[in-house]
């Protein structure tokens, strides 16, 4: 009940009960001091109205020993200057009287018993004050029978009666005061002790009270907060009320609802990052393992490529050589048809050049199935280099189809040699025919010539078709290389990416942010804050 009255409201009320304490301690006070003030004002005007009473009758009396000693010394025929001057201090001392009882009948009268006395004793003062007064007036007239007869004892013994009364009604009267403040004292302790009990009782309570509504939950908010530094975002922050401390204890549970699904997020997003981190390596591992071995055939297919230039440079020297000797024949074909006297010699020295064809062309056979092979190997590397060796197997194709045509070639070369040897065999038998059959070799001779010449056109353009082959195999080596490079490189920053993301792994690791109910202990320490799943 109390935590849904506002803070500030029940200081306010605790301000105003405090006010209202001080004020009712401060009227009581008051109270009691014009009480008492009162009676020593009432104390005060009794010592006055006694004094002047008294400076009356004692002046009164100093009359009347004036007036007897004017009468003795009358009675005795003294100097009239003697007793002139005791009539003259009789007389103002009657005025003086007479003025003290008006100052005395002047003040205030309280009660109807001390109105009553002071009638009574105005009554006696004026009889005393006039039978002094007829005596002053006797004595001035000699009249000293009248002087001696007066009653001034008697309305002198009625005075002090009435006086006597009247000074124990205002001894009454002071008791009655002092016993007013006596008893206005003890009220005034009582009061005070009341009020001291009461602003104690108010005191504990607000103590209580602040201990119950703010101190406590002050306490477990505090111990929230050490949770939450220590990593523990689970325990549940409970709201119960509507003052100022429930709307801390809803700002720290938004808080920290907030921060656990900030945790949690960031927690599922390292797990996430981790694994992909894990595949990225790995394909980064096998992405290397294909490198390496990519690289180790493009070295093969170097070393290949090198070889297969060799022979191709090999290729195209016989052929320059095999150009040349066909010019030769040429020549000496042409000089047998002019020396046909001649004939036997000659045709033995074709006999012999055409062996020398005959073994040329064997060569230029072999050179021609070695170079079909190795073009059919540059076929195979190319189709294992994939996209990259395209241009490359184009190039081994067209490799392939000039070595098939210098086979071809070099068959029907060995085929018109065989046939010159034929001839040559005949031509004892046939040197009628001799003319023409030179004419023939001329022509024969001439074809292998240009064949050769396209032999060594060919062998130089696949001279250079195999450069740039080998030259893209280097640039294919020397990127593989970089790609090597960089694919240890992404390994690396892969491997410290990983490492990061380890630490912030652990780093989330720390907090707990599983829901958790807890004892309902700590709400029991404080009824503002009550557990609630």
């Amino acid at each position: 009940m109390l935590n849904r009255i506002r803070i500030s409201t029940t200081l306010f009320l605790i301000l105003i009960l405090c006010g209202v304490l001080q004020v009712g301690s401060n009227g009581l006070s008051f109270w009691a001091f014009r009480d008492g003030y009162q009676n020593l004002q009432d104390v005060e005007a009794s010592n006055q109205q006694r004094s002047a009473l008294a400076q009356t009758r004692a002046v009164l009396l100093q009359a009347s020993t004036a007036l007897n000693k004017a009468g003795t010394l009358t009675a005795l025929s003294y100097p009239p200057d003697d007793i002139k001057a005791l009539m003259a201090t009789a007389r103002d001392s009657l005025k003086q009287a007479d003025a003290q009882f008006k100052a005395f009948a002047a003040q205030a009268t309280g009660s109807e018993k001390e109105k009553a006395l002071k009638a009574a004793m105005k009554t006696h003062f004026e009889q005393w004050y006039s039978d002094l007064d007829h005596q002053a007036t006797w004595l001035e007239n000699n009249q000293l029978s009248d002087f001696m007869t007066a009653p001034v004892q008697a309305s002198q013994a009625a005075f002090d009666g009435s006086f006597d009364a009247w000074q124990q009604d205002i001894n009454q009267s002071v008791l009655r005061a002092g016993e007013a403040s006596r008893t206005s004292y003890h009220m005034s302790g009582v009061i005070f002790g009341v009020m001291v009990i009461l602003a104690g009782l108010l005191t504990g309570a607000a103590l209580l009270w602040s201990r119950k509504m703010i101190v406590q939950p002050l306490a477990i908010i505090s111990s929230h907060f050490d949770s939450i530094a220590k990593g523990d975002l689970a325990r549940p922050v409970a709201v119960f009320g509507k003052n100022e401390i429930s709307a801390i204890f809803a700002s720290l549970k938004a808080m920290q609802g907030s921060l656990r699904e900030t945790v949690s997020d960031v927690r599922q997003g390292s797990y996430a990052m981790h694994t992909g981190i894990s595949e990225i390596a790995a394909g980064n591992n096998d992405l290397s393992s294909r490198t390496e071995q990519q690289a180790a055939s493009l070295a093969q297919t170097a070393a290949s490529m090198e070889q297969l230039t060799a022979t191709v440079s090999q290729n195209a020297d016989n052929a320059r050589q095999a150009s040349d000797l066909s010019k030769q024949a040429a020549m000496t074909a042409k000089k047998g048809g002019d020396q046909a006297s001649h004939v036997a010699s000659t045709m033995q020295e074709i006999a012999t050049s055409s062996q020398k064809i005959g073994d040329i062309i064997s060569v230029i056979d072999g050179i021609a199935f070695q170079t079909n092979i190795l073009a059919l190997n540059a076929a195979v590397e190319a189709a294992r280099a994939g996209e990259q060796g395209r241009g490359f197997a184009v190039v081994a194709g067209e490799v392939r189809n000039l070595a098939s045509r210098s086979a071809n070639a070099a068959k029907e070369i060995k085929v018109l040699i065989e046939e010159s040897v034929s001839r040559v065999q005949q031509g004892s038998a046939l040197v009628d025919t001799a003319a023409q059959t030179m004419h023939e070799i001329v022509t024969s001779v001439t074809r292998v010539n240009d064949i050769m010449g396209e032999i060594a056109s060919a062998s130089d353009e696949q001279r250079r078709g195999i450069e740039q082959v080998a030259q893209a195999v280097t640039q294919m080596d020397q990127v593989t290389q970089q790609n090597a490079s960089l694919v240890e490189e992404a390994a690396a920053a892969t491997d410290q990416l990983a490492s990061q993301a380890d630490r912030l792994t652990g780093l989330v690791a720390v907090f707990n942010v599983k829901e958790h109910v807890e004892a309902v202990t700590e709400v029991g320490r404080s009824q503002a804050v009550p557990v609630v799943s």
